[in-house]
């Protein structure tokens, strides 16, 4: 475990500007991933110096989650780039040489993934059969503009009718079967299998989305979301070099490992020195940088205890957790509780579990030109929700990515699987996953010989208790100003005698329009430490106009 000193105050302080000020401020950042790590990289490159990091597992990056696999990397978390016109995370990659260019256009061709430049996806029938190019292209073009009109009701404030139930999922299942049904140039077993795709391509929107179907994705919200132009890239290197680049300018020591937090007692909670009574008295030694300067004259007003029960205390904490986490936690991790506005805005806002099945074979079943395997089951054709009993948990694994190019990866496939049925494969071991999804292969491609693969290696995001899930969506009756309370720092302004600015919230979860993004918690992190920094700039500025010697000063 790394160190866990708390830096003393140096004699050069460069919040200090010329002025004799207090001490340097106490700040706790709760999470190394890209929030937790653009947050302080913001505030020591701005001079503040007593900084700590906690983080509960034994490794930095958070839900970036880099695999060494040759020369290259498979990624359990975050894996794309999504745009590069002002992302931050483009720029990092760019301007040190990370890229790699990954799509034929300016947008990606389809909505979850891309490897491949080239080839075409095949869309695969559970009897075994292959569905025509043309009939995909059809059906894709169909839905397409369907959910092009699922982004109007946001963007062009179009009313939500009531029989959407304000759901992309009714919605779009609506829309898209009246129009199959009612296609006079369609035989009834075309307009079957279109239905049948619908559903599959729902599966796929489910992914992208982490939610557990797309009938739980607000329809009314749904085109808040803002995708950054541009084209999308992959980090051949691995992902982790974005965290690493975050991290070279962060000392070692300010970063303390394996350090889940317990409980956090702000705003001078009642007696909580008293209530975490085991905190021993070096701990309590370490607020040796107090003096009748400190802009909070009552002493840090937070103590952060963690489940070793060693505590820190702090004038700020930047809480980078993710909702799963919250949603798990909020009750016990506050003290006093968050306010109920939070509190509704964690309840409301949705996140589930997307993850990846990486399977490798020592040589391919799939032809040269096929990027993708996608499985269409045609008894699927008319039903609503897509939930499945927890047997039938690889009925909700939507499709397999050829990772692309071959000569870096070998001949592998990265299947997509989300919701409930995502953890119940989470609780099989490696080999029924392996052997599952042979048999999926076999009766989808009517191949009886395809042979299970060589290695596996799979997420497991939801079952993980420091996320329990993977990103964050609007949920039916959520909006994106849930993401704005959530954002918003404790204790509220003007509610309070107490010192503002107490608790801090950053993390995707907390960015209205990049929400679910490795750029949206990398600009949430960032957001919240200029909150810090403008705050010091505007005190010191008051600071600096203050009467001396009893004199009123002139401004």
């Amino acid at each position: 475990m790394q160190s866990c000193e708390i830096s003393s105050d140096g004699t050069d302080d460069p919040l200090s500007s010329g002025q004799r000020t207090p001490r340097q401020p106490r700040i706790v950042v709760i999470g190394a991933g890209l929030a937790g790590l653009a947050a302080t990289r913001v505030l020591l490159k701005r001079g503040f110096t007593d900084v700590t990091v906690l983080e509960a597992s034994d490794h930095i990056g958070g839900r970036v989650h880099s695999i060494k696999h040759g020369d290259t990397s498979l990624e359990l978390g975050a894996t794309w780039i999504h745009g590069s016109n002002g992302n931050p995370v483009f720029h990092m990659a760019k301007d040190n040489g990370l890229l790699e260019y990954t799509t034929d256009g300016e947008t990606s061709v389809e909505r979850i993934s891309l490897y491949s430049k080239n080839g075409v996806a095949h869309y695969l029938t559970n009897v075994g059969k292959r569905i025509p190019k043309d009939l995909v292209e059809e059906f894709s073009d169909l839905y397409n503009e369907v959910y092009e009109l699922t982004q109007e009701f946001f963007q062009h404030g179009k009313p939500v009718g009531a029989e959407s139930q304000n759901s992309v999922g009714v919605f779009t299942r609506d829309v898209v079967r009246k129009r199959i049904t009612m296609d006079p140039d369609d035989s009834e077993s075309i307009k079957k299998l279109k239905l049948s795709m619908l559903q599959q391509y729902l599966k796929v929107e489910s992914c992208e989305s982490s939610s557990p179907n797309m009938d739980e994705v607000s329809l009314s919200e749904f085109g808040e979301w803002t995708e950054i132009p541009g084209a999308h890239y992959v980090i051949p290197a691995g992902f982790h070099k974005i965290v690493e680049l975050l991290a070279q300018d962060i000392p070692p020591h300010t970063i303390c490992l394996t350090k889940p937090v317990r409980c956090i007692h702000w705003n001078h909670s009642a007696q909580h020195y008293e209530s975490i009574g085991k905190r021993d008295e070096a701990n309590r030694d370490n607020d040796h940088n107090q003096n009748s300067q400190d802009p909070y004259n009552r002493g840090h007003p937070i103590c952060v205890e963690c489940e070793d029960e060693e505590c820190f205390t702090a004038d700020h904490v930047i809480v980078t957790v993710s909702l799963g986490f919250l949603k798990h936690n909020h009750e016990a991790m506050f003290s006093p509780s968050l306010p109920e506005e939070k509190v509704l805005a964690i309840e409301k806002l949705g996140i589930s579990t997307t993850d990846k099945i990486f399977l490798e074979y020592a040589e391919p079943f799939w032809s040269p030109e096929c990027n993708s395997l996608q499985f269409v089951w045609e008894d699927e054709a008319q039903l609503e929700q897509l939930s499945y009993p927890e047997e039938l948990w690889y009925k909700k694994i939507c499709s397999f990515d050829v990772l692309y190019p071959q000569e870096r990866y070998g001949y592998m496939l990265s299947g997509w699987i989300c919701g409930e049925e995502a953890l119940h494969m989470e609780r099989c071991d490696d080999e029924t996953v392996a052997e599952t999804c042979t048999e999926l292969f076999r009766h989808f491609t009517g191949n009886p010989d395809i042979p299970k693969p060589r290695r596996i290696l799979r997420s497991s995001w939801g079952s993980n208790q420091y996320f329990r899930g993977s990103y964050s969506y609007t949920r039916v009756g959520s909006s994106g100003g849930d993401f704005e309370k959530l954002a918003k720092p404790l204790p509220y302004a003007n509610s309070s005698k107490s010192p503002g600015l107490q608790l801090l919230f950053a993390g995707e979860a907390t960015h209205r329009k990049y929400y679910s993004t490795s750029h949206g918690a990398l600009l949430s992190g960032q957001r919240e430490a200029y909150r810090l920094v403008e705050m010091y700039h505007d005190w010191q500025s008051a600071e600096s106009i203050k009467p001396k010697n009893g004199v009123r000063g002139q401004i």
